[in-house]
């Protein structure tokens, strides 16, 4: 396929036009944005000593900070996850990860669509967490109205269904076409006041699972947060209580480190907003939902498998001690650090343990080095790395994590939504269904330890 736009480009405009549409949906997200370039000001002032001087966050931070926004939608059907397969692969974000979201207690699963390599990341990181209604995991009754609701209602528009079929078909797009795809695009995310249930219908889904009415009761697939990236999470969340906003009572994911790993999140919480729902006359009669809030992430590093698992296997340990002695607030988060003590802090620590991800670079020292010294034999792989490092040849920084962790979105979703579900047992004991997910999807879902394994092996063979 020739490809004829630029996909970094196509991306960058959509993200911003989404973010620009939220915010007159959700005025308080604009709000939020301001808080974060506050809290990175402020922490930029701090780490930097800088006196009087006001430190502007934009002109310090990498590019793709300011910029950096992931989104959320909930789909309700196999159509919608390969039809948003498609929109998504023309902006260059690809399904990555799978996430089976009923361990905390959802009926779903889910992906990230996302840029996948280094180059792609670094120009724009747009990423949007996709989940899917797994029907599977309904009572009978809410099955049946579920699927007759989903059948009847478009999420895309006729335009944008010709624009991606001419994709692919084709493979070409004229910048008059990529305006019209942004345009179009944006109808599949917009917010509807107009349910497309009764208010009875609405409550029966409600009182299954809050999320299922979300999902089934509209006729988008409405964007339900935007998060912009921090430098410093801690200090969004006391800035939120601040300044009155109604902020989550604590922030998801790791304790702070010196060494960030992973993924942290908090949010305001989601607002109560006017919504109209058929009546046995057709008419509409007004009622009220609670979906869509803003949220901000602070990223770490990505981890390995056998980070990974060790960052699980604490986790697990807190949660548990946790249940056990019914801790908290500031009492769960004592707990936390108290645990994660045991998760290495340094990057040496870090990169000697094989726990984290990294991106190798020459020094000006390496760059000066001939070629014939560099291919000295130090030995094994392991030995001769170590050696470049040891000798000033090559420097290393940690690889941004850009997935997400599933605990942590049902901890933001429960703070938002509630967690009083009829169906909850059913969905507690039921097992991933990745093989189900990637039918529906139509395509593999990459791995993103591979991914991250990828970037580290290609920074070495560009460096050495």
């Amino acid at each position: 396929m020739t490809q004829t736009w630029d996909q970094n480009e196509l991306r960058a405009r959509f993200c911003h036009a989404l973010s620009e549409m939220y915010k007159t949906e959700v005025p308080l997200y604009g709000d939020l944005i301001d808080v974060v370039w506050e809290a990175d000001a402020k922490a930029l002032h701090n780490s930097q000593d800088a006196g009087a001087n006001i430190i502007n966050p934009d002109d310090v931070l990498p590019s793709r900070h300011r910029v950096e926004r992931h989104g959320a939608i909930r789909l309700g059907t196999a159509y919608e996850l390969s039809t948003m397969r498609r929109m998504f692969a023309v902006m260059g974000m690809y399904p990555v990860g799978y996430y089976d979201l009923s361990l905390a207690g959802f009926p779903m699963h889910a992906t990230a669509f996302r840029p996948s390599t280094q180059d792609a990341l670094s120009q724009n990181p747009f990423r949007v967490f996709t989940t899917v209604l797994r029907m599977e995991l309904l009572t009978e009754k809410t099955q049946e109205l579920a699927k007759r609701a989903l059948a009847q209602r478009h999420i895309f528009t006729p335009k944008l269904l010709e624009i991606l079929d001419m994709v692919d078909k084709k493979g070409t797009l004229t910048p008059a076409e990529c305006t019209e795809f942004i345009k179009n695009g944006l109808e599949t995310f917009r917010w509807h006041s107009k349910a497309t249930v009764t208010l009875d219908e609405y409550m029966l889904l409600k009182a299954e699972h809050p999320l299922i009415a979300d999902i089934v009761s509209f006729p988008s697939s409405h964007i339900n947060h935007l998060t912009p990236r921090s430098i410093d999470i801690d200090l969004v969340q006391q800035l939120m209580l601040d300044h009155g906003m109604p902020a989550k009572e604590r922030i998801e994911g790791p304790p702070k480190r010196q060494c960030p790993i992973l993924l942290r999140q908090t949010s305001f919480k989601a607002l109560e907003e006017t919504v109209f729902f058929r009546d046995a006359s057709a008419t509409f009669v007004k009622g009220s939902h609670t979906a869509r809030f803003g949220e901000v992430e602070q990223r770490g590093y990505a981890l390995t498998r056998k980070g990974r698992q060790l960052y699980d296997r604490i986790l697990d340990r807190v949660n548990a001690e946790a249940e056990e002695l019914k801790l908290k607030g500031n009492d769960y988060e004592q707990l936390l650090k108290s645990h994660f003590k045991l998760f290495p802090d340094s990057l040496l620590e870090l990169r000697q343990q094989n726990l984290a991800y990294f991106c190798y670079q020459l020094t000006p020292t390496g760059e000066r080095v001939a070629k014939d010294d560099l291919a000295t034999d130090f030995g094994s792989p392991a030995v001769y790395l170590q050696a470049l490092l040891d000798k000033g040849i090559l420097k290393y920084e940690p690889l941004t994590y850009e997935d997400f962790l599933p605990l942590s979105a049902g901890g933001i979703f429960n703070s938002n939504l509630g967690d009083v579900s009829q169906s909850r047992q059913l969905i507690m004991s039921a097992e991933p269904d990745l093989d189900g997910f990637q039918r529906s999807l139509g395509t593999h879902i990459a791995d993103e330890f591979h991914l991250y394994a990828q970037m580290q092996q290609e920074s070495l063979l560009h460096s050495i």
